[in-house]
């Protein structure tokens, strides 16, 4: 499981001109699922995303974690963070989890979120989604569960 994190302060997805998500303070984070990962793997990346310590504190130092701030996330589907560009020029997403299997965990990891206490909006799995945010920092991490 591949994640995506851009810590913004503000953010919002629209499918088909509806906003189907938005948040202010927080993360944006873009979520690729693989053939063989797990609710394991979702709660394991939730857990390090809601503890990441990357909000300044009163010193200005990137010491204070999701949890800290109250912040919220604004969730997106990205099968395309699979997508493998050694070859060619077209980008091969063989390693992109099928739907079915990819929306279950995806959806795990919202629900992992979501316990913690953590507002979590989201776009449409599987839909074709304009995702705006103004990204604080900017500060952006990419994290695999692997």
């Amino acid at each position: 499981m591949r994640l995506v994190i851009q810590r913004s302060k503000e953010a919002k997805v629209t499918v088909d001109e509806e906003i189907t998500g938005s948040i202010k303070k927080g993360f944006v984070i873009l979520v690729g699922v693989t053939h063989d990962d797990t609710e394991k793997d979702a709660a394991f990346l939730a857990e390090k995303a809601a503890n990441l310590r990357v909000f300044e504190d009163e010193a200005g130092k990137m010491n204070l974690s999701l949890l800290e701030v109250g912040g919220e996330i604004l969730s997106v589907s990205q099968f395309t963070l699979y997508g493998d560009c050694r070859k060619g020029r077209r980008p091969n997403f063989m390693d992109a989890a099928k739907p079915d299997h990819a929306e279950t965990v995806y959806e795990a990891f919202n629900t992992y979120l979501a316990e913690k206490g953590i507002k979590v909006e989201k776009g449409v799995f599987g839909a074709m989604m304009d995702v705006q945010l103004t990204n604080d920092g900017p500060v952006t991490l990419i994290i695999d569960s692997k």
